[in-house]
């Protein structure tokens, strides 16, 4: 979960980024130095990398929610010609720098998972705790929605979706009960869904600290979105993209998006491509988590460029 409202926010929309104050220790923004926010959601740790990257260096912010891009732009418009903004998937960074004439860059922040604005926004479809339409798309161009999942997918493969990317224990038996409840009529909205997964655990399931239907949204979400592969992806670029001394540094929020980057930076730290500057993953602290349950499951890690 990337974002928080902020209470001494000038507007609603406004929010402060998760581990602000780690994610620019690790990151180390300096004078002159160009950044990439690959993941720059409405801004919140663009609006604090900025300054101290002046008076001469850029932040290259690359979006795909074209709501929170705007909303983005009106809040780092005072930072102008600094900051490019760039409706786009992270994965194709390397062709955004070609495009931009940037060789290669200081530093490059991942902030993973939704932001806030796609959570809280019913019509966008992330959340079973709010009615809306079973969309879960970051960005509303493309074709793929969780309703076309839902409604399309044979069992066994709905089934292997659910074990693999919501490591859900009752996968099957969900499945199941998605294909019964859509041969009575197509299924549509979020608490449509929320039922029918509710219904299907056993009850001893259905009350525990996540709502039964946690790990079937966020399985559908990934797959909607093709997130892991999009992580995947940029990580092979890495060693590519970074100038030397130059830092990356990935917030995550589940086993699987860690256990990618995880790897990946031991990966490239036995091949003396980069040091991993987190030996552990920095988690937020108490105080972030209790103003800000949304935190509670994100995991810091960085490395430096050799």
């Amino acid at each position: 979960m990337r974002a928080i409202l902020m209470s001494e926010a000038p507007a609603p929309q406004w929010h402060q980024p998760v581990m602000g104050a780690e994610v620019l220790q690790a990151l180390t923004p300096r004078p002159g130095a160009i950044v990439v926010d690959g993941t720059l959601g409405m801004g919140g740790h663009g609006v604090m990398i900025l300054p101290r990257l002046l008076p001469n260096g850029r932040l290259v912010g690359i979006e795909r929610d074209q709501d929170a891009l705007e909303l983005a732009r009106k809040r780092l418009a005072d930072f102008e010609p600094q900051v490019t903004l760039i409706r786009e998937n992270y994965r194709q960074l390397p062709t955004i720098l070609q495009d931009l004439g940037i060789p290669r860059v200081d530093g490059l922040l991942l902030d993973l998972g939704m932001s806030s604005l796609q959570v809280d926004r019913a019509e966008r479809g992330f959340s079973f705790s709010r009615e809306g339409p079973l969309d879960m798309r970051m960005d509303r161009g493309q074709e793929a929605t969780a309703e076309a999942i839902v409604n399309e997918l044979a069992a066994d493969d709905l089934a292997r979706l659910l074990e693999t990317l919501g490591e859900e224990r009752f996968a099957r038996r969900i499945a199941r009960a998605i294909v019964r409840a859509r041969e009575d009529r197509r299924l549509t909205t979020t608490t449509q869904l929320a039922r029918v997964v509710a219904e299907a655990v056993p009850p001893t399931a259905r009350h525990g600290r996540l709502h039964a239907a946690t790990r079937t949204f966020q399985a559908l979400r990934m797959a909607v979105n093709d997130e892991l592969g999009a992580l995947e992806t940029l990580l092979g670029h890495l060693d590519a993209v970074l100038s030397s001394g130059g830092r990356a540094v990935v917030l995550t929020f589940h086993s699987l998006e860690d256990r990618l980057v995880k790897h990946a930076f031991l990966s490239g730290a036995r091949e003396h491509r980069w040091t991993v500057l987190t030996k552990k993953p920095v988690r937020p602290s108490p105080v972030e988590v209790a103003r800000n349950p949304r935190a509670r499951s994100a995991k810091l890690r960085a490395i430096e460029k050799r």
